[in-house]
Order: structure tokens, then C-alpha cells, then sequence
């Protein structure tokens, strides 16, 4: 890479380079990067008719050598006043005050001026990506890259500032001045990294791999679009067939999906969302990477010119499950992201035999009696997170630990035990969680926020991406306990016909109830009312619906052996004026039969 690249999509900055971004001041006045983004910032100021401009086009009277020079008038709507102001931006930052050629016009509306570009350049989301040969891992010298770019770009500012006006700040306030996220990348090499199958090779050639990432958080983006809309078919034929995707504009993610190995490439359109990845999948080491197997799964998100819509294939030929998401603002959702990835492990699983689950899977360990691992399955919207929010608070005190398992999707497989009991064995995916802001705890969310990316949360269906447990974790597998479904659309009566929960007393009877997948829409997707998805897992079992029927039969019936509680806990949370009170009550009676000794089943 010979010169430094500067791309914008939207409200992304990226800057893609080999070395350091700027080594000083200078460089960075004379960068082709700042010029792009004064150059913006004019256009905007323009663009708003700000008075600014008018301040600014006045002459200046300035002293040279004991003679009165008049400069001006600088014309900010015409090019020629741009490069003007350009030259005398770069000359103020080494200027005394005494000396600031702008600092004559009138030093507050300058520094407005000033203080307007550097909140502009701010207001991007923005990225630097070290693109590195093979085998190069200069990790401590790439953060000081970015760190060293970061007090470049605060430092000009204020050297800037401080010539112009006269005045040091009394006030310094350390903001996140130079990128929010940073990439090392490597280009991909059939001979250190997993084997793609033939018919592949062609279409992501060359696409480099993401092998570390610098995030500055707590993160926040603002994509064009908040919430899903419809579902992900399945497709008879390979999206990917006779495609070429650009190494220039691709980068991959190798992401470790519980104990699969997903590539997940994506287009720099979307590299806010590529980036919050780092907090929900685990980065596949260089030991996976070098292995020689293929990976398990591939995504594409950010296809251009497709037809084929959000959709997935599983290709028999290649024993490998791939996935496709459309370009456009309407897909820029990391929903579509997380879940086709999801779907893709799903089907993986249903196909080797396991069972996937749509929840939450956690260990409780609660003071003076055994632990318990509880699976709690619901669609989107159905109190899971609530109702586990409101346990943590219930219990504060008597809870020696919550470990999260699983917080979106999973897995369960067979094995014996040795009083030769079939056990059900539940595995996560993600180490991280997506959380709603609108109904989580706050004490929670504000608690992770140093650790967090944060997505619109101006609006509704605002959410939280923050990492909640090791892949150690995830992948362990823990011998499940209690498996209950969430149901958020049904009152709770006195009469005992509708307990807060409910234990079915056979597999055929907990069967009706998982298979339907009744919820009441909370607004997460487009879909609204009470909805029914089967076995309240929209992503990959409708599409292979008698595969898992024969799963869930078979894990369902062992688990009513194995005399595991199944039962449906009803979380209100879609009833108006239960949005609190539901969970709550839920929590409590998950509580209580975690402490019932009579319900021990160890």
C-alpha cells in the first residue's frame, strides 16, 4: 500500500494504511484526510447558509516586515478561499498569538471556526485499518499508533486554539479525538489460514483477515436503521456462485460461534457494525486460523446489485452453510447481522444432530443450595432479559453467582451420565449480549458502559452490545436443569389456570406449547400484535421443520426422563402496565423453584 487511503460511507471515516496514519502536526495538516474533511465541514457550514461564513469574509489587515498587508476578502464558498484558509489553519498551529494571521479577523468567531471542524470531524463514526503482510503482529506498537494519532489530532486542535485566541483552556476535557475503532488485518494466504473449498477461492480471494481490534468505548452509532423487517429464506441454488467480491472494499471477521468457525465478510460500508462484532463473537486465534479445516459457515453482509434478499443455503456439497445480506440502509440493522449468523450456526447444528435453542441459557448458583442451569427459550421480546434482570436484583445478596451461558441462541446435545441417564448438555454462541436499552435494568447497562457500543439510542428498540462471558464458557457445556418457554401474551390469574409457572407433566404437553411459538410483538421487528413462530425460533428450524421435530421429540422426551423441570413462565412483559411487575413476578417464582429443595433434582 503506497499511499495512505481516506474513504467516507455515510457517517464513516476509514483510513486505510501500512504505517503510522501522521508522525506530527505538519503531516497531518497536509494530509489529503484533513483536507477532505475541511473541505466537508465548508460544504455543511454552506450548505446551512451559517452566518460564520459571513464573519470570515472580511479583509485582513496584517503586519509584515513593519508594513500594513490587507488579506482578503477569504471567500469560504469559493475553492480558492478553502485553499486559502487551509494554509492559514496550518500556519496558525505553529504561530504565536501574537503573530496569527487569523487571530486579526476577530480570535472568538475563529475559534468557532475551529472548534466547529473539530466537533465535525468528531461527529463520524471513525476508523483506521493497519493492513500488515502474513505473520506481522506488531500489537503494542499498533495501539501507540492510535494512541499517537490520538494526541496529534487533540494537540493540533488546541495548538490551534491557543494561538488564535490567546488563551490556554482552564478546562481539558480528553475526548475520543482521534479513531473509535482500529483494525489490524492480514491478507489471506491459503497456507496460513483455513482452507476455503474450491468453489469459494475465486469468489473471496485476497479479502484480508481482521487478527486484532482497538476499540475506544463506551461506542456509539447511530445506523439508519433500528429494527428487522421479515424473515430469511432459504435458497435452492449459491448466492456466491460466479461472484467476485472486491479485496479492496471486503474485510473478514473469523468469528469462533461456539465451537464453530464462522467467516463472517463484510463490506467497509458497514464497518461500525463489522467492528461491534468484537463484543458478542470471540476473534478466532491464529491456532484456528492455521489449522488447515474449513470453516463451518460464511456470511456476506453487504452485497451489492443482489436479488436474492436476507437469505441462507446450505451447500451438501461442501458441508457448509453460507449466508447472504443485501447492501442498502434499510439492511444497516446489526440484527440482520448477529442473526443470520445465528441461523447459519443453527442449521450446522440441526445437521450434526443437535438440538438449537432461541434463549437464554444460565448457571445460578444461589448461597446453600446447589447450582442450577437454566434454559429459558422466547422469541425476541418475550422477558428473558427482564426477567433475568429483575433475578439479579431479587437475589442480590443470595446469589453467589449468575454465569451467562448463553443470551440469544444455542445448542443441546445427548450424553449419558454414569448412572447411565441421558443428560441434556446445553452450549452457548456468543460471548457477548445485544440488549434492549428501552426495557433493561439501568443499574446493569450504565454498569458495562465503559466496555459498551451503543446503537440509536435516540430512538426506540435502542440497543447495547457488551461482552457478558469468556468463549471458555460458551463452549464448555453444562448439564441442564430447568428449561422453561417465555410467555409474555398471558395474564396471570388467582385460580391457578394461568400460574406465573406453570410445569408440564409431559413431553407431548410442553411440546404444543414450545412448538407454537406464540408471542406478543414488542416492537423489536416490524411484525406487530401476537405473533406465532415455531418453536419461537424464526432462524433456521422452519426451514428444516421435521429434522427438529425428530430432535425436539427426542431431547424433550429425555429430558422428562432425566426428570429435568419443564414448564412455560409467563413474563407479562407484552401486557400494557406489566412491562415492569411481569418480569418481576416471574423472576420471584424462578427464584423459588431454584430454592425449593423439594425440586432438587441432584
Amino acid at each position: 500500500m503506497k499511499n495512505i487511503i481516506f474513504n467516507r460511507h455515510g457517517n464513516q471515516i476509514i483510513i486505510h494504511t501500512d504505517r503510522p496514519v501522521c508522525n506530527d502536526k505538519w503531516e497531518l495538516l497536509q494530509s489529503r484526510g484533513f483536507k477532505k474533511i475541511l473541505s466537508l465541514y465548508l460544504e455543511n457550514l454552506r450548505a446551512s447558509d451559517s452566518p460564520l461564513l459571513e464573519e470570515i469574509n472580511a479583509e485582513i489587515d496584517t503586519t509584515s516586515n513593519n508594513t500594513t498587508v490587507s488579506i482578503g476578502p477569504i471567500d469560504l464558498r469559493t475553492k480558492e478561499g478553502e485553499t486559502e484558509l487551509h494554509q492559514l489553519l496550518t500556519t496558525s498551529a505553529y504561530e504565536r498569538p501574537s503573530e496569527s494571521t487569523l487571530a486579526k479577523i476577530n480570535p472568538a468567531i475563529v475559534d468557532q471556526l475551529i472548534n466547529g471542524l473539530y466537533d465535525y470531524w468528531r461527529s463520524f463514526d471513525r476508523f483506521v485499518v493497519l493492513h500488515l503482510p502474513s505473520g506481522q503482529r506488531p500489537y503494542r506498537a499498533f495501539n501507540e499508533i492510535i494512541e499517537s494519532f490520538t494526541h496529534i489530532v487533540r494537540s493540533t486542535y488546541r495548538d490551534m486554539s491557543e494561538n488564535i485566541t490567546g488563551k490556554r483552556p482552564r478546562i481539558y476535557r480528553q475526548v475520543a479525538a482521534g479513531v473509535n475503532v482500529g483494525l489490524i488485518t492480514v491478507p489471506y494466504n491459503s497456507n496460513a489460514t483455513p482452507s476455503l473449498p474450491t468453489d469459494y477461492r475465486e469468489t473471496f480471494a485476497d479479502i484480508p483477515f481482521i487478527r486484532q481490534i482497538w476499540i475506544d468505548p463506551p461506542m456509539i452509532i447511530d445506523p439508519p436503521t433500528n429494527k428487522r423487517s421479515g424473515g430469511f429464506k432459504k435458497l435452492n441454488y449459491n448466492p456466491f456462485a460466479n461472484k467476485k467480491f472486491p479485496s479492496s472494499e471486503w474485510i473478514c471477521y473469523p468469528a469462533q460461534v461456539g465451537s464453530l468457525l464462522v467467516f463472517i465478510y463484510f463490506h467497509e460500508q458497514f464497518l461500525s457494525l463489522g467492528s461491534a462484532l468484537a463484543n458478542l463473537f470471540e476473534l478466532a486465534t491464529d491456532e484456528q486460523l492455521s489449522s488447515g479445516t474449513a470453516p463451518d459457515a460464511i456470511l456476506a453482509y453487504g452485497v451489492e446489485d443482489s436479488n436474492d434478499g436476507v437469505a441462507f443455503y446450505d451447500d451438501e456439497k461442501n458441508f457448509i452453510a453460507v449466508g447472504t445480506v443485501p447492501a442498502g440502509n434499510e439492511f444497516s440493522y446489526f440484527g440482520y447481522l448477529k442473526k443470520m449468523v445465528l441461523t447459519l450456526h443453527n442449521v450446522v447444528m440441526m445437521k450434526r444432530g443437535r438440538l438449537p435453542f432461541h434463549g437464554a441459557l444460565l448457571h445460578i448458583h444461589m448461597k446453600n443450595y446447589t447450582p442450577k442451569n437454566v434454559l429459558i427459550i422466547g422469541d425476541t421480546g418475550a422477558g428473558k432479559s427482564e426477567s433475568i434482570e429483575a433475578l439479579r436484583s431479587l437475589g442480590h445478596g443470595n446469589i453467589r453467582q449468575i454465569k451467562i451461558i448463553a443470551d440469544d441462541m444455542g445448542s443441546i446435545t445427548l450424553t449419558s451420565s454414569d448412572s447411565s441417564k441421558e443428560q441434556l448438555i446445553g452450549h452457548g454462541t456468543e460471548i457477548g449480549a445485544f440488549i434492549r436499552l428501552d426495557d433493561l435494568d439501568q443499574g446493569h447497562a450504565f454498569g458495562q458502559i465503559d466496555r459498551s457500543i451503543i446503537m440509536n439510542p435516540q430512538k426506540s428498540n435502542s440497543r447495547i452490545v457488551i461482552p457478558v462471558t469468556p468463549i471458555e464458557d460458551v463452549i464448555k457445556g453444562y448439564a441442564i436443569d430447568i428449561i422453561l418457554y417465555a410467555n409474555n401474551y398471558e395474564s396471570v390469574d388467582d385460580d391457578s389456570k394461568h400460574p406465573i409457572l406453570e410445569r408440564f407433566t409431559s413431553p407431548e404437553s410442553a411440546l404444543a406449547v414450545f412448538s407454537e411459538g406464540v408471542s406478543m410483538s414488542k416492537g423489536t421487528t416490524t411484525a406487530t400484535g401476537l405473533t406465532k413462530t415455531y418453536f419461537a425460533n424464526t432462524f433456521g428450524p422452519p426451514e428444516y421443520q421435521d429434522l427438529h421435530q425428530h430432535l425436539a421429540h427426542k431431547f424433550f422426551t429425555a429430558a422428562h426422563k432425566a426428570g429435568i423441570v419443564i414448564g412455560q413462565l409467563r413474563t407479562q412483559l407484552g401486557i400494557p402496565g406489566f412491562e415492569r411487575k411481569g418480569p418481576i413476578a416471574a423472576a420471584k417464582a424462578l427464584l423459588d423453584l431454584i430454592c425449593n429443595k423439594n425440586n432438587d433434582n441432584n
